[in-house]
């Protein structure tokens, strides 16, 4: 599904972001990404969303090369992933009903779409009671359920995590490992970027272990070694 083929990335003040890299994700997999800050996770990240490409090597996406895709076609790309960020990035003058409809009229759904499969997901999440509070009427925890709702309401084939749970305490970080566990095991890819090692270790899930633009270590047994 995703092939990184020997992928370095330099920028002009001479950081090297990325330096060799090659990896595979299939379809369906959960991978942690992890690294201290600096490793290059977020530039991985970066090339495999299109916004920026590899100094040399290629990106590919179901065997199509990111960097020859035309501009007009990345749109049609990025609805098939999934983001979750850190700081959630929700609407504050929108409900929560409203942040996950919000994402299925920009893909151009209809209203009798969205008013099918934006309550589903919330129940998914477990914010069914919860889907007229507006942001600040919610938890952290509460926050990026919502953030994960509006990820996977579109059906994306894959959900690239950005350390989702940065911000949350332990019974949070729990609840929301839980449900990308549950997303995987309905069949979406999940990559993971983490500095939590109980995340890690909790998932029992392959990790790929990051330093200064390399890959160190790829383990399958959901090990966290830095």
């Amino acid at each position: 599904m995703i092939y990184f083929d020997n992928v370095s990335k330099s920028y002009p003040d001479g950081t090297v972001a990325l330096n060799g890299v090659t990896l595979s994700v299939k379809q369906g997999e959960f991978v942690s990404i992890v690294g201290h800050s600096g490793a290059g996770k977020t530039t991985l990240m970066k090339l495999l969303l299109g916004e920026d490409h590899p100094t040399t090597g290629s990106v590919s996406f179901d065997s199509v090369n990111l960097k020859k895709m035309k501009k007009k076609d990345m749109p049609e790309l990025r609805r098939r992933i999934g983001v979750i960020f850190q700081d959630f990035r929700l609407l504050p003058n929108k409900t929560a009903y409203e942040n996950v409809a919000f994402a299925m009229e920009v893909a151009g759904k209809t209203d009798e779409e969205i008013a099918s499969d934006v309550p589903h997901v919330l129940e998914l999440v477990d914010l069914t009671k919860k889907m007229w509070n507006f942001p600040r009427q919610l938890s952290g925890g509460e926050l990026q359920r919502v953030a994960i709702a509006r990820a996977i309401v579109n059906h994306p084939d894959l959900i690239i995590a950005d350390e989702p749970t940065g911000n949350l305490d332990p019974i949070n970080t729990y609840e929301i490992v839980q449900i990308l566990k549950k997303i995987n095991d309905m069949g979406t890819t999940v990559i993971l970027t983490t500095h939590n090692k109980g995340v890690v270790e909790a998932l029992g899930k392959r990790v790929i272990t990051m330093d200064h633009g390399r890959i160190i270590r790829d383990d399958s047994t959901g090990k966290y070694a830095l």
